[in-house]
């Protein structure tokens, strides 16, 4: 265990390069790429209620089609980033839109329910390669600002979230087969993510070789960087209360990005194109609130962004429920502003408590956030089947209570400056 410690200390403190400056040509390309394939994913929930129409779907199948995309892009991330932390692959995130494309085109032609579920496979199997690997290239353009690159990169993500939902509401009006013209968002990202690659394997950290910091003596070591070494148990209850309160902020998300559509049209009796257009309202809340909790990471420490953000926001889905269509719409766009901060919070502070597994962290989070994505649609829908969306609707109001638990992270201050001194001083 000691050695165990003595190694995350050594990677805490390797020293960020003082010629090194953030790449803002890199963040904004990969920003605008993971802006394309967000866009492309969050178009598949838009057309939810045509598929439900088209093909006599019940809820529970509904839900089986955003598990189905959502739990395999959760289990392969994880595996992706752990590969790529090996053995890089700079060219992984061209491949992974190509993916993406070909599952976008099998849901445009899908004749059948277990057709849209491979197409849906596919989709997700394309986002599995995509994230962990572009989520480790903006830290490697980030010039040391992690948490601000990361919410760029987020914002990205969460602009095309809602930006899908807008155009599926003017675009798709021919139904199903309407979705091939989002294949040219694909193509055009894997044209600038074959740039971005050659980028990336030019760069001197994207190399397995860059691992030779671990034998870098720890005494060698600027320590202003760092934080106070944590033992491994307190490391592993820390990631168990991240993935806690993950569980918390995504499961809560499902309600809404699955259901919200369908919510606002059983209970105000909106048109679809309405309740589409009020879904962009609060994914575009959703963005506009990811990028701040990266960059006030950064100055006050990530554990208050946390607090904020996922505590923070109860008192507002406590009243959603309770709301007529003004106020619904209200609270939304609050309820977005506020838990949209929570990840990049989560995500830099993980890789923080497990320095040097920059990619196996981003596959895990990334990963964990689709899968409770999935798991929860998949869940609410069989539960909406069997009670209601109003009952479905006050339950998850509960949900950011889980929040509490952030109490129990410790704070990673930077270490003392005393306690680590060369053998020389």
């Amino acid at each position: 265990m000691a050695s165990d410690t003595n190694l995350t200390a050594i990677r805490a403190a390797a020293p960020v390069d003082a010629s090194e400056k953030t790449v803002f040509k890199i963040l904004l390309a990969i920003s605008f790429c993971h802006l394309l394939n967000d866009t492309v994913q969050s178009v598949i929930p838009a057309i939810y209620p045509l598929l439900k129409n088209s093909f006599h779907l019940d809820f529970g199948q509904v839900g089986l089609i955003a598990l189905t995309l959502q739990l395999t892009a959760s289990i392969l991330q994880p595996l992706v980033g752990l590969y790529t932390d090996r053995r890089p692959q700079p060219y992984s995130l061209a491949i992974g839109m190509g993916i993406t494309l070909v599952g976008l085109l099998a849901f445009a032609v899908a004749p059948s329910f277990g057709t849209i579920l491979a197409a849906a496979a596919l989709v997700g199997i394309g986002s599995a390669v995509f994230h962990p690997e572009s989520s480790r290239v903006a830290r490697m353009a980030s010039g040391g600002q992690h948490g601000m690159a990361q919410s760029l990169f987020q914002v990205g993500g969460n602009a095309g979230s809602a930006l899908g939902p807008l155009l599926a509401a003017f675009v798709l009006t021919k139904g199903q087969s309407s979705l091939a013209w989002f294949s040219f968002l694909a193509f055009f990202g894997i044209v600038l993510l074959a740039n971005i690659g050659t980028w990336t394997k030019h760069h001197k950290s994207y190399s397995s070789k860059s691992m030779a910091l671990d034998a870098t003596p720890l005494a060698a070591m600027p320590p202003a960087h760092a934080h106070a070494a944590l033992p491994t148990g307190k490391i592993v209850v820390s990631l168990a209360i991240l993935v806690a309160l993950m569980f918390s902020k995504f499961f809560y998300l499902a309600s809404l990005m699955s259901y919200y559509t369908f919510y606002l049209m059983g209970k105000f009796q909106v048109s679809l194109q309405s309740a589409q257009l009020h879904l962009f309202i609060f994914l575009g809340a959703v963005a506009a609130g990811t990028i701040i909790g990266g960059p006030v990471g950064d100055k006050i420490g990530r554990k208050y962004v946390i607090w904020v953000s996922i505590l923070g926001v109860l008192p507002f889905t406590l009243l959603l429920p309770y709301s007529n269509l003004f106020w619904t719409s209200v609270l939304s766009v609050i309820i977005g502003l506020i838990l949209a901060s929570a990840f990049s919070a989560i995500l830099v502070y993980a890789q923080e408590l497990l320095p040097g597994r920059i990619g196996a962290v981003s596959g895990l989070f990334f990963g964990f956030a689709f899968g409770m994505g999935g798991i929860g649609a998949a869940l609410l829908g069989k539960l909406v089947d069997l009670t209601s969306l109003n009952f479905v609707y006050h339950l998850c109001s509960f949900l950011p209570a889980i929040g509490m638990l952030t109490a129990f992270l410790p704070d990673l201050a930077p270490a003392n400056t005393t306690a680590v001194k060369s053998p020389t001083a």
